[in-house]
């Protein structure tokens, strides 16, 4: 016998599972769109040749993983529900918290993409884009002393606005992903800080250096300020002994 691979005991795959793989796959091929039901679980018993309970442990994996929604007392069968990265944002944020994902790591890809999302902005933004970003930030600067709720909002929107500037859905997707688990993690100790107030002015104050940046069409200026305002606002909530894949990141950054 081969001393190379060594190979494990398989388990066997549920019938449940099946099923769920089924689902999943015909979802992802558009024969299933939001909107749309699948059949009544008595159809799908039918169809899957599978027992009630079956059927209805798939469906509740289905349901858990935000795929679809079933309502109590419809007859009609589940309904197809549309992606949402809410699902991606609360993994994201699991993996952090349990896995071996550390916050140094998340938002070091955070500035990643935040750089790059801005680079572009910078060279692809249309004037309309361009005034959805200042509006932003005019609701960021009356938001200062409403409280950190309502400018953790205008932020989110201004991000949202160069993502979508940035010609790139999945830019936007991952930074609404990244953006949400980061927020997650760190928003209570933010919202809390006592120089809470100084922390939204500064805050403030990075994002209109970026939009000036993407104003003048300058992108690498619009990242390396994108990279430095998050490095400065987010450095203290990760130790300093794990900084050094976000100080990588400003290895290009002017004196």
């Amino acid at each position: 016998m081969s001393d190379g691979a060594q190979f494990r005991q398989v388990s066997p795959v549920r019938l449940y599972q099946r099923i769920v793989e089924q689902i999943e796959q015909a979802i992802a091929r558009g024969d299933l769109k939001p909107g749309q039901r699948l059949p009544s679980e008595r159809e799908l018993v039918t169809q899957f040749g599978a027992s009630r309970p079956t059927v209805r442990e798939a469906l509740r994996v289905l349901e858990s993983n935000g795929l679809v929604r079933s309502r109590p007392g419809d007859p009609n069968g589940p309904e197809i529900l549309p992606f949402s990265s809410a699902r991606l944002t609360k993994e994201m944020a699991r993996l952090v918290q349990f896995d071996n994902v550390s916050i140094a790591e998340l938002i070091s890809f955070r500035m990643i993409l935040d750089g790059s999302a801005s680079l572009l902005a910078a060279r692809l933004r249309s004037e309309e884009e361009l005034s959805a970003m200042e509006r932003t930030l005019a609701v960021m600067a009356d938001a200062i002393e409403t409280g950190y709720e309502e400018f953790s909002k205008a932020d989110v929107a201004f991000h949202e606005a160069v993502a979508v500037a940035s010609r790139n859905s999945l830019i936007e997707v991952c930074n609404q992903v990244v953006r949400g688990a980061v927020l997650s993690l760190i928003s209570d100790k933010v919202a809390h800080a006592h120089n809470s107030t100084a922390l939204m002015r500064e805050s403030l104050q990075h994002h209109q250096e970026v939009l000036e940046a993407i104003r003048l069409g300058d992108g690498p200026a619009a990242a390396r300020i994108s990279r430095r305002k998050l490095y400065e606002y987010y450095a203290g909530y990760v130790p300093e002994d794990e900084r050094e894949p976000l100080l990588a990141l400003m290895d290009d950054e002017e004196d």
